[in-house]
């Protein structure tokens, strides 16, 4: 039998916790297992990047492996984890039949980060100029990322409405799916009180990696449509557009004289979101939770999104700010938004009652590593419920294994 305490992540990238909310999702995951005892092996095909968060560091042993390569059934084989947590349903379609095949007692879980299908069905329809209709969501990923899904004993879900999406219009089973949003601390009195008040902010923030179709698209809209409406409104005011990896076509929309800053990387994100009034994200299509959101709560600063950017977040409890689907209302709640202390203290507030009421740390975590635990002693009887998995994951032994070995075999001959 497998170690009790021994987990396995293979990661589609090293952790940037300082870049991504993925970053940061993961990094709470680590902490809640390393809390619960276990011995951890983080693994990856990814190049090590200047802002990887360094795993060793906080005793997380690491390792690179590689893709197409037998290599990797040694090495899993000589770990023997218990749990294999697969980062993204990609990671899972790479190294999923071989850690069943070597390691099959292992519980595989997928930590979806968020449902990239839907993410994409939802640009397709802002491109298209149409309305998404979620009963007929029909693109490859969707079909990769359900049979991944499927294959797996356990998926991490992130948002509340991605859950019942999955159970409601795909029909699957709650036993192989959890809801466990992102796992925060409190924000206490005291530590509300050492924010910045109202008259001592000034302008507007947006703030995101850019690498992020999503976050792209926002900055586009906030340039082209939105922000046009409220400088009119405010001619003295200025955005201040922070995140990760800028590129030449990012910078190129810096227009000081409209006061549209393109800032780049924060090197520290709770500075320059708590010096700002308000945070603006619209965001036109995403899933999952947005890192930005929580993190303008996190800092008491309030803001104005989507419904999409909401999405997930708030339950029925009033949002941090305001929500808007169109430029001139959009618009129109930033401003009242800046201008109205009543207004923002009070969305202030609600930004600390979401977090503490919606994103409770210590029982989700506790309710997942309880679930885990229930699987893991009841693992025959779960995957023998789970006959669609069981039946993909056998064609996945039968096709993709034979793909990888071709392709390993291609690349030992070109040598």
């Amino acid at each position: 039998m497998p170690a009790l305490k021994k987990l396995l992540i293979i990661g589609f990238v090293w952790p940037e916790p300082n870049s991504t909310a993925a970053g940061t999702r993961m990094i709470q995951l680590l902490d809640l297992f390393q809390t619960e005892g276990y011995k951890i092996t983080f693994a990856s095909t990814a190049s090590f990047g200047e802002y990887s968060f360094d795993l060793q560091n906080i005793g997380i042993q690491t390792q690179s492996i590689k893709l197409n390569c037998s290599s990797f059934d040694s090495f899993i084989k000589e770990l023997n984890p218990s749990i294999v947590l697969f980062d993204r349903f990609m990671v899972e379609e790479q190294f999923g039949w071989r850690v069943a095949e070597n390691c099959p007692d292992a519980l595989r879980i997928i930590d979806t980060e968020d449902l990239h299908f839907l993410r994409l069905a939802r640009q397709e329809a802002i491109k298209k100029g149409k309305n998404i209709d979620f009963k007929a969501i029909d693109n490859d990923i969707s079909k990769r990322e359900i049979a991944s899904i499927y294959r797996s004993d356990l998926s991490l879900i992130i948002s509340d409405f991605e859950i019942e999406l999955l159970k409601n219009q795909f029909q699957m089973s709650p036993s192989i799916i959890h809801y466990i949003p992102f796992l925060l601390d409190p924000i206490s009195k005291a530590k509300a009180n050492e924010w910045l008040d109202f008259e001592q902010r000034r302008d507007f923030v947006s703030i995101g990696n850019f690498l992020h179709e999503p976050n792209w698209d926002s900055i586009l809209y906030l340039k082209q449509e939105i922000w046009p409406l409220i400088r009119k409104q405010l001619p003295s005011a200025n955005l201040h557009v922070y995140g990760a990896y800028a590129s030449q076509k990012v910078n190129q929309l810096n227009d000081a004289k409209q006061g549209f800053l393109i800032k780049g990387r924060a090197d520290d994100a709770k500075a320059v979101i708590q010096q700002a009034r308000v945070l603006l994200a619209p965001l036109r299509f995403g899933a999952g939770l947005k890192g930005k959101l929580l993190e303008s709560m996190q800092y008491g600063t309030p803001s104005v999104t989507t419904s999409i950017g909401a999405e997930g977040m708030h339950g029925v409890m009033p949002w941090n700010g305001d929500i808007a689907n169109n430029p001139a209302d959009f618009a129109d709640a930033a401003v009242l938004l800046h201008n109205d202390k009543s207004h923002w203290q009070k969305s202030q507030k609600n930004g600390v009652d979401i977090i503490n009421n919606f994103f409770q740390k210590v029982i989700p975590g506790q309710n997942l590593l309880n679930r885990i635990a229930d699987i893991q002693n009841n693992i025959n009887e779960h995957r023998s419920d789970n006959f669609i998995g069981s039946m993909l994951l056998h064609h996945t032994l039968s096709s993709t294994k034979y793909m990888s070995k071709w392709i390993e075999s291609k690349n030992k001959l070109s040598q």
